[in-house]
């Protein structure tokens, strides 16, 4: 029998916290992932490689710093129209 969505998304969670409960190095697991998701800021900041290493790394933190403010700040958009303030 085929399982409903919430059954799959029940059993994906229970996955999901089973192996993050048998990780100990946490940041181990996610640099990779953290590395290419700062890497997408630098690009975008010095599309052409020529800033300084260090230069380019501060402007790549602000340019994500703003992408998460921004969706912060849909995210409360869309929160208040889910509760009808507007």
């Amino acid at each position: 029998m085929a399982l409903t969505a919430k059954q799959r998304s029940r059993r994906a969670r229970i996955a999901a916290h089973a192996s993050w409960a048998n990780t100990a190095d946490r940041q181990g697991r996610t640099a990779s992932a953290t590395a290419s998701f700062l890497a997408r800021f630098e690009k975008q900041v010095d599309p052409l490689g020529v800033l300084e290493p260090e230069v380019r790394t501060t402007m790549a933190l602000h340019a994500r710093r703003a992408y998460m403010l921004q969706l912060a700040e849909r995210s409360a958009k869309a929160r208040a129209r889910g509760a009808g303030d507007g």
